[in-house]
């Protein structure tokens, strides 16, 4: 008997070489499309991608000869991702969609109907690998990065466990992408010069600040820029007298007060914005660019610094809550008190950072070697050994 694949296509050249590569491997594969919106309260935009991008997975399946179906999931992501976007914008979180959407419903929801039609595997045109150990009698899965450097795409896989990798291939992890769009135009596939999908994930082409606005009011408040020169960023490193002090200290943030700098203009929310942002400001004038290095959502406040440089937009390490600890490699865990140096990346496509992790009771504490700029509340922080994901967290 065949092993029967489901493959998650969604009309982008990645999926229809994975749905290929399968089939010439031998498997019996089934295509399926995911739609994920359709909620015409919250406009997205004129063009309607998903329509397109469901005509392009169908006609791939046509090509190849195989099943294909399209699965409403638009409840679901609604629930799980938009609605949770939403809440953590509202809180001054900045939320990453396409790890959660990986978590909730690529891997979740899809994957349990996938099973439900008899599939042994689920397979994704993801940039990453999948490998296999075995230790003390049972088989251990890794999450490894793609071979492609400028394409893995590991991170936005962080939050998978091993249930659900141990169903889950990756057939183009070992390639490049141009390679990927080589075997999609060598086998005539109407996807090979597909532009990459960009925005929000399976929402298709859209700008956030504008599907934000639609449900989060705008109200007018002040853009307050800080002098890098501030008496609070030289203050003297502290005596510690134990290490939980320490780790305390280097995680903690800056906190201002509006009357800490001067107002250099208005903004239209502050849950609009996120650390680190440049864009959309729309204040000038300054030698250098100005860069959010805080949002105050309670007061509706939006601190400033000038250049990339400005002593706000950095920090040595990060927290993240007990209860929003993942190991993918749940044998490496930690235990409280111990700790791990390890590589990190604090988003997708930052080169790995050495850093530290230390366990505690009520969390875990990640310390850079190097101070790290505009670490975000919300995003997610990811640890690797070499290539392998081991875990990931919410950053608190």
């Amino acid at each position: 008997m065949k092993k029967k694949v489901v493959v998650g296509l969604s009309g982008g050249v990645d999926s229809s070489v994975s749905a290929y590569l399968l089939q010439q491997q031998g498997y019996e594969v089934i295509g399926l499309f995911m739609k994920n919106w359709h909620d015409d309260s919250v406009t997205i935009s004129d063009e309607c991608p998903w329509l397109d991008d469901s005509n392009d997975a169908m006609m791939v399946a046509d090509k190849l000869g195989i099943p294909f179906q399209t699965v409403d999931l638009s409840e679901e992501y609604k629930e799980r991702i938009v609605d949770y976007m939403f809440n953590e914008y509202e809180r001054g979180r900045t939320p990453n969609p396409d790890v959660l959407c990986n978590r909730e419903i690529k891997f979740d929801v899809f994957m349990k109907i996938a099973l439900n039609l008899g599939a042994d595997y689920v397979a994704t045109g993801h940039y990453c690998r999948k490998g296999e150990i075995h230790k003390n009698g049972e088989t251990i899965y890794q999450l490894l990065s793609g071979k492609d450097n400028n394409k893995d795409q590991s991170y936005f896989l962080c939050q998978l466990t091993q249930e659900q990798l141990s169903k889950t291939l990756f057939p183009i992890g070992e390639l490049q992408k141009a390679e990927v769009r080589k075997i999609a135009s060598e086998q005539n596939l109407v996807t090979a010069d597909k532009k990459d999908s960009q925005g929000l994930c399976f929402i298709g082409k859209v700008r956030l600040p504008d599907f934000l606005q639609q449900k989060l009011q705008p109200k007018e408040g002040k853009i307050i820029e800080i002098e890098a020169e501030k008496k609070l960023y030289a203050s003297e490193t502290p005596n510690f007298s134990n290490k939980r002090e320490e780790l305390d200290y280097l995680v903690k943030k800056y906190e201002y007060a509006p009357s800490d700098g001067k107002i250099v203009g208005k903004h239209q929310g502050a849950h609009y914005f996120t650390k680190g942002q440049r864009k959309g400001l729309a204040v000038g004038g300054t030698p250098e660019p100005l860069f959010v290095i805080d949002t105050d959502v309670v007061e509706n406040v939006i601190y400033t610094g000038q250049g990339k440089n400005h002593p706000g937009i950095y920090r040595k390490g990060l927290f993240i809550q007990q209860d929003e600890v993942h190991w993918v490699r749940k044998d490496l865990a930690l235990n409280t008190e111990e700790s791990l140096k390890v590589q990190a990346r604090i988003r997708y496509r930052q080169p790995l950072q050495e850093a530290t992790l230390h366990q505690t009771e009520n969390g875990m504490y990640v310390i850079f070697d190097d101070p790290q700029a505009s670490i975000t509340e919300g995003q997610f922080v990811a640890w690797y050994e070499g290539e392998e994901l081991l875990g990931s967290g919410v950053i608190s």
